[in-house]
């Protein structure tokens, strides 16, 4: 539970988390360093000085107790108060009780002082004047009131330390925070790198910043150019392979359509037809991340373009939403096979068939909507699958394929940033597929 909470509460980012590592201490030891001034060397400095002008007071009050009467008591200690910087009024309305400020924390350091080692002390006015202090003592010709400077008691300067510690802390976050942006500048860029990449955008990118993280640069080189020569490959080989068998597939057809016109030999070119279609369709899988580059196109425009080419093969295709006028980052080729797959499904499996387009924050989601059997739940994912067909739920007798067009779309949405995802249609009843791509 602690540790979902800690989870909860640290940022998501590692920008956040490396400034809150560097902020946590910096302000636990300001804290520290402060109450321990305060309550230590701020408080026990106040409280000598405090003791030292007691010593006085009380010498001001024995001389009024012992002279013979108040006019010569006045004479007397006024003598002694001048030199001393103390003012002294006798008799007077002395304070009669503690008045000071709420920030004021050392002048409860100097009443508590004042009263234990005062023995007239009646009270004290700390909040009339911030400079200046007024103390109530009782003496044996009436209420006496002496007033002084305010540093008399309390240190003058103590805020300076302060102010110091927390200008130099400050400063030196600043300093801090500079220098950890420079060091996440690298990881931010490698980031940016590796997302591209799994978008089907290679970035240049190069290696920088600290060692650790110019390890982890090099080793996504590394990996990004294993991968690159094995789409490269993967790409060649069965543009091979292709090559190999369309040769005697051609050679095939031909003998064929010179053969008698026999229901056997009827039978054998649609195999050999079904066999063309099957390896155009493994080439277009193996092909599918690097078909063409990004560039800016409008979706709306391009979803009606594959629509409109469908409808006119296959069957009815209808229109839904489509926001024209926007524009995207998209490897156009590659989203009109992956549409185009979409809507071939939905034909082959039905007769209706709703496309439309709907712009999010950060994506775009083209829908592709059919009237047919749909897909149960559990076996879903299963579509998704290369090499997957799902004869007992879906209708074949339009037309069978090698089971990749799912599989196809969702590796280009997986291209582009996104994912795509099945559903049922509340509209036609029928399959409900989303392809979500970044934008």
């Amino acid at each position: 539970m602690v540790d979902r909470w800690i989870k909860r509460v640290l940022p998501r980012g590692l920008y956040g988390r490396a400034a809150l590592i560097l902020i946590v201490p910096i302000v636990t030891i300001q804290l520290v360093v402060s109450v321990v001034f305060i309550q230590r060397h701020f408080a026990d400095v106040t409280q000598q000085m405090t003791r030292a002008l007691v010593l006085e007071l009380a010498y001001l009050t024995r001389i009024v107790d012992a002279a013979p009467d108040l006019a010569e008591a006045r004479t007397e200690a006024g003598a002694v108060a001048r030199p001393l910087g103390l003012g002294l009024t006798l008799p007077a309305e002395a304070p009669q009780d503690e008045s000071r400020r709420f920030y004021d924390l050392s002048g409860e350091t100097v009443t508590e002082t004042l009263r234990r080692g005062l023995p007239g002390f009646t009270g004290i006015d700390l909040a009339t004047d911030t400079s200046r202090v007024w103390v109530g003592i009782e003496t044996g010709k009436g209420p006496m009131e002496v007033s002084f400077d305010r540093g008399r008691v309390s240190a003058s300067n103590p805020h300076q330390l302060l102010v110091l510690m927390v200008f130099t802390s400050a400063l030196m976050t600043l300093i801090a925070f500079l220098f950890l942006r420079n060091q996440l500048r690298p990881i931010r860029r490698l980031a940016r790198a590796a997302d591209a990449f799994g978008k089907g955008r290679p970035i240049p990118y190069r290696p920088s910043g600290a060692t650790e993280v110019r390890a982890a640069g090099r080793a996504f080189l590394d990996m990004r150019a294993r991968i690159e020569r094995q789409i490269e490959q993967r790409t060649l080989m069965l543009s091979g392979v292709s090559h190999d068998l369309r040769t005697p597939l051609t050679r095939l057809k031909l003998e064929l359509s010179m053969a008698e016109d026999t229901p056997e030999t009827r039978a054998m070119l649609r195999d050999i037809n079904d066999m063309g279609r099957m390896i155009d369709t493994f080439l277009d899988f193996s092909r599918a991340d690097a078909l063409d580059d990004p560039e800016e196109v409008d979706p709306a425009a391009l979803l009606d373009r594959v629509a409109q080419r469908a409808g006119a093969a296959e069957g009815t295709v209808e229109l839904g939403a489509l926001p024209r006028g926007q524009r995207a980052s998209l490897r156009p080729m590659a989203v009109e096979r992956a549409l185009q797959n979409l809507i071939d499904n939905g034909l082959r499996h039905g007769s209706r068939v709703a496309v439309s387009l709907y712009l999010r924050p950060g994506a775009l989601v083209f829908t592709v909507e059919d009237d047919g059997p749909g897909i149960p739940e559990d076996q879903r994912e299963l579509a998704m699958q290369p090499f997957q067909r799902l004869d007992e739920s879906r209708n074949q007798n339009r037309g069978s394929g090698a089971g990749l067009g799912l599989a196809i779309a969702a590796d280009i949405a997986r291209g582009h940033g996104g994912a795509l995802h099945l559903g049922t249609s509340a509209r036609l009843g029928g399959l409900r597929a989303d392809l979500v791509l970044a934008r």
